[in-house]
Parts: C-alpha cells; sequence; structure tokens
C-alpha cells in the first residue's frame, strides 16, 4: 500500500485529506508542525509526503530543505496558500516536485499525488503486468486474464507492494512500512498470513511469489509450486 505523509495544520482540511486518501486506499500519517514532520520523514519510509508551508515550528520550506539535505527521494507535493510566484519558485528549487495552491480541486489533487507516486515507482501507466496477473493502480483491483481476482484491501496492498517491485526481494520490514500507518497493530506474522492468502488466489496467474529465507518474498513470473512448499 502506498503510504502518504499529511503535514498540515488546519485540522478540518488536514481530516479531509486524509479521509479522501484513506477511501483511495493510500495509508496516511498526519502531522501538524514542521518539527514533527522532519521527525516522521527522518524516520520513516514515505512514498509521498504532502506538505505545507506556514507551519508552526519549521517552515515547510526548513523541513523540504533538510529532506533534500539528507538526499531522501520521497516525492513533495507542496500544498499552500502561499501563492506568490517567488515562493513557487523556492519551493521548485529546494526539491519540491509538485506544487498546489489554496483553495484547490480534491480530483485534481488526487491526480497529481497519482501522477507523482507512478512517476516515482518508474511506472508510465496505471497497470502492473506480470504473467497473467494485471494489477489496476488507480482501481485497485488485480486481474487474470481479465477476470477479477477477489482480494481484501490488505492483500492488495501486498500485491501491489510486490508487483511494483516484482523481480526484486521486499523484506517483512519494508513491506510493513509500506502497508501500515503509525501505531497499526500488525506484526510479521500478519505478513505471512496475507502473503499466503495472495498466493492462493493467484494459483493460475502464472505467477510465483517465493519465499527468500531470511530476506524477505519476490514475485517472478512462472508457475508456482505447491503451496506447502513455498
Amino acid at each position: 500500500m502506498t503510504h502518504i505523509l499529511v503535514v498540515e495544520d488546519d485540522p478540518v482540511l488536514s481530516d479531509g485529506l486524509t479521509s479522501t486518501l484513506r477511501q483511495s486506499g493510500y495509508a496516511v500519517d498526519c502531522v501538524a508542525s514542521g518539527d514533527r514532520a522532519d521527525d516522521a520523514l527522518a524516520t520513516g519510509t514515505y512514498d509521498l509526503t504532502i506538505l505545507d508551508l506556514a507551519l508552526p515550528g519549521l517552515d515547510g520550506f526548513e523541513v523540504l530543505r533538510r529532506l533534500r539535505k539528507r538526499q531522501a527521494p520521497v516525492p513533495v507535493l507542496i500544498l499552500t496558500a502561499h501563492d506568490a510566484v517567488s515562493d513557487r519558485i523556492r519551493g521548485l528549487d529546494l526539491g519540491a516536485d509538485d506544487y498546489v495552491v489554496k483553495p484547490f480541486a480534491m480530483g485534481e489533487l488526487e491526480a497529481r499525488v497519482r501522477a507523482l507516486i507512478r512517476r516515482a515507482q518508474g511506472l508510465t501507466e496505471n497497470e502492473l503486468r506480470i504473467g497473467r496477473l494485471t494489477f489496476d493502480v488507480k482501481g485497485r483491483r488485480a486481474f487474470v486474464d481479465g477476470i477479477p481476482v477477489e482480494l481484501s484491501a490488505r492483500e492488495l496492498a501486498v500485491l501491489e507492494v510486490l508487483m511494483s517491485r516484482a523481480g526484486r526481494v521486499v523484506n517483512k520490514d519494508d513491506m510493513m512500512q509500506s502497508l501500515y500507518e503509525w501505531r497499526a497493530d500488525v506484526g510479521q506474522n500478519a505478513i505471512e498470513v496475507y502473503v499466503h492468502r495472495v498466493r492462493k488466489k493467484l494459483l493460475d496467474a502464472d505467477v510465483r511469489i517465493r519465499t527468500v529465507r531470511g530476506l524477505g518474498y519476490l514475485l517472478e513470473a512462472g508457475a508456482p509450486r505447491p503451496i506447502a512448499d513455498e
């Protein structure tokens, strides 16, 4: 599951953004100050940050400057009431990837979020494909030969992470960072359960989720082994 950090001190706007993004299938963490944003970005792993500029403590420009000084590649979308050209130039020069001025249309913001995430993941389309399996990133659905595969939200999240890194080992810690929000009561055993369920549902997809002992999981093309052997 794609993990987004929302940095916004307006509680009404923060709640609205969080609710909308979660309904769209994203994991979302929220902070309301620049200092907490800096701590979260220094210690957590995110696929995107939505960053206000006028924040208590560190302002958004300083949060962005520190983020890029650490050479963190996370995409940043500045969302602010500052509409001066000089502010836009400063934000982009500091390393922002996009700049949206309040008030804004939620549909446009969601489209920009999807575009930034696709770009960061090296995707040019809304679909991931391997074997006979297709994952619709925008619609958050999986298909085998065009036929929908019934997966729970957590199972879809596991599959998305594995497909976006197909051919590479994804360790459990990275998967947990990607799948779950702060304070979620989830352990490595839960990851194993979800992977097992996904395997069972993809037996006819010509893909295999291989367990790499001591490292994690790897999704690759090819007929799966019997479930008991994984």
